[in-house]
């Protein structure tokens, strides 16, 4: 593939893939590994909505992540696997060494009958193994559903039984910090609810006694007994599907997000070598869990389509202290970190005396992932983590677009703190007002959608396509939408001010609840906040904020008052919080989405119907909350 290193190349490549996108695309996928080529590079409505990428083209995305590697650079190492012990030792895993284990577990599904079109889920902790289920699956023709190994058994069951999975991959248990987590017995108590598993297969990572059914249960070391290490790749079709994601159920049930095999690898294979600008031999490590999209789609896909080495963590950053990426970073000489705004402004409480111990010459790239980096964090983290000289690419994307569709490309766009910047070649956002107008000039503030696809994107919500074209193709004709706010500024640059499903309207002002707590978290007091409305019998709606302090605050009244301040500079009096709560946290899923839902509730002064808490990380903050409030 052909990199991109200047912002006139960028530009070019731009004008190209919105010239003549099949052009583009078609040679993007020509450095790839192929069976037979496609006959038709796109066939599209977003009325349906149909999209199909690389019509008639047949191929594994393993053969293209591991084979072409494995024959090339067979002792390049793949993946790096760092234990939530740091007394215990990490793995360097080759590119070689991976193919072999693939092709051992491609064997051992085999031998169980899991077979093309099967659906495989996989709830592992961030062990090699999680790796190796999701590309054996893939190498077989299996569809794996990969669910956080923090969700609990009912969330566990509930995407089991929607896409009807065969078997479960699963461990004995794990340790999260200081935390274990008996893996296992939560799987025993879903799979009660689950009539379609006929297998689990179990790796045993902490040989914990455990209960095992017979008939059903198996260890994957012994399943893996005398497995051979060579097996030839199922031939998919471009269209075929790869794997199911869940998104989060704060808004009803979780959605099956589909992907598709062949457009899904071009795209998360272009992305990750331009947007972190990867150089042959860097060290890539994505803090992310692979039960979330940033874990499929830049820790393992693109990452091994592009040959790189990529760190595997099974930890936390807290754990055994607040140094322990930086202790990574440096210990794997790390070039490419790549994490959230929530980790960033966690580990920011702590201070910078950490910095005075850790090297962190090694990085070139800082990214930013799952939520939009408020300028606060993003300064801290270019001034103590990137010391002045790297790069930071806050990247906007989403579960549904399979890869990143805004963001700076590394050491090639001018950077603006905040801003996701520029739309990567291929992608065609458009800013509409309510009634769906493209807003065409700069600066302009209303919705974001985009108006042409994009290889990486999802074809469907699985079971339920209605679903899918209800929930992004209805709001505006002909558009994809997002379901986010954005700002575009006079130089084309977008910001993502939220969801519009949290935009509140204050005395006739539409205000984004990301905007606003991202100016609440500029006070030097402020962790994080969450800014939801409540009914106000003037205004009609009022911001009703959230806030996690660094410290205990001996003056409320006063904190407040500068609160309120920092608001009105930042956006304008009219966006000041008319009440602000200190809280000792919010209530997250465990993929760190605040479940606004709750704190609706609350600031709305109704606790007695706050509906289901159980999937939150730590549901006793609620109750904390809620004495608080009163």
């Amino acid at each position: 593939m052909k990199q991109i290193t200047t912002f006139d190349a960028y530009l070019r490549a731009y004008e190209q893939s919105i010239a003549d996108p099949e052009g583009f695309w078609a040679a993007v996928a020509e450095d790839f590994q192929w069976h037979k080529k496609w006959h038709k590079v796109l066939t599209w409505n977003f009325t349906e909505p149909r999209v199909s990428w690389f019509e008639g083209a047949k191929c594994n995305i393993t053969e293209n992540c591991l084979d072409r590697h494995a024959a090339r650079n067979p002792n390049s190492v793949a993946i790096i696997w760092e234990p939530n012990n740091p007394a215990e030792p990490s793995l360097h895993i080759t590119y070689q060494d991976l193919m072999r284990r693939v092709n051992t577990f491609c064997h051992a599904l085999k031998k169980i009958g899991i077979k093309k079109g099967d659906r495989v889920c996989i709830y592992l902790p961030m062990i090699p193994e999680a790796a190796v289920a999701m590309l054996a699956c893939a190498r077989i023709g299996a569809i794996h559903s990969v669910v956080f190994a923090g969700f609990s058994s009912a969330s566990l069951a509930d995407r089991i039984k929607d896409s009807g999975c065969c078997c479960l991959i699963t461990a004995d248990a794990f340790c999260r910090g200081e935390k274990k987590i008996e893996l296992k017995k939560i799987a025993d108590e879903a799979l009660v609810h689950t009539p379609t598993i006929q297998h689990c297969i179990v790796f045993n990572r902490l040989n914990e006694p455990i209960n095992m059914l017979p008939g059903r249960d198996v260890w994957w070391q012994e399943l893996t007994n005398n497995c051979p290490d060579e097996f030839s790749a199922e031939i998919m079709d471009a269209e075929d599907p790869l794997f199911i994601l869940y998104t989060s159920g704060s808004t009803g049930k979780p959605k099956g997000v589909l992907h598709t095999t062949a457009g899904y690898m071009i795209y998360t294979a272009y992305t990750f070598l331009n947007v972190f600008n990867y150089q042959p031999g860097e060290i890539f490590f994505c803090t992310a869990d692979v039960g979330w999209i940033t874990g499929h789609s830049y820790l393992l896909y693109g990452a091994l389509l592009n040959g790189a080495t990529t760190v595997m963590f099974e930890g936390i950053p807290t754990y055994p202290d607040h140094g322990r990426l930086w202790d990574i970073t440096d210990k794997h000489r790390v070039n490419i970190l790549y994490t959230a705004p929530t980790a960033i402004r966690s580990l920011e409480t702590f201070g910078t005396d950490i910095f005075k111990t850790k090297d962190l010459s090694s990085l070139r790239v800082l990214g930013s992932v799952g939520e939009p980096i408020n300028e606060d964090a993003w300064r801290w983290y270019h001034t103590h983590v990137g010391k002045n000289r790297c790069d930071i690419v806050d990247t906007w994307w989403q579960t549904e677009t399979g890869g990143i569709l805004i963001s700076p490309i590394a050491t090639v766009t001018p950077l603006k703190p905040a801003y996701a910047t520029l739309p990567l070649p291929g992608v065609q956002p458009v800013v509409v007002d309510e009634q769906g107008k493209e807003l065409t000039g700069s600066p302009a503030e209303g919705n974001l959608c985009i108006k042409f696809p994009w290889p990486g994107m999802a074809r469907t919500v699985y079971g339920n396509h209605e679903r899918f074209r209800q929930t992004y193709f209805s709001t505006y004709p002909n558009l994809y939408f997002t379901g986010d706010g954005c700002r575009r500024d006079a130089e084309g640059y977008y910001r993502i001010t939220g969801r519009v499903d949290d935009v509140i309207n204050v005395s006739g002002h539409r205000i984004g609840t990301g905007e606003v707590e991202n100016a609440i978290n500029e006070h030097p007091d402020v962790v994080e906040s969450a800014v939801v409305g409540y009914p106000h019998e003037v205004k009609g709606q009022a911001l009703y904020a959230f806030v996690i302090c660094t410290q205990k605050i001996p003056d409320t009244e006063k904190f407040g008052a500068e609160v309120r301040e920092v608001v009105a500079k930042k956006i304008g009096a009219f966006a000041k919080p008319d009440k602000i709560q200190i809280v000792p946290g919010l209530p997250k899923t465990r993929s760190g989405k605040i479940m606004r839902r709750i704190l609706r509730k609350i600031a709305e002064g109704d606790t007695t119907n706050l509906g289901d808490t159980t999937t939150l990380l730590d549901p006793s903050v609620v109750e904390a909350i809620i004495a608080g409030s009163r």
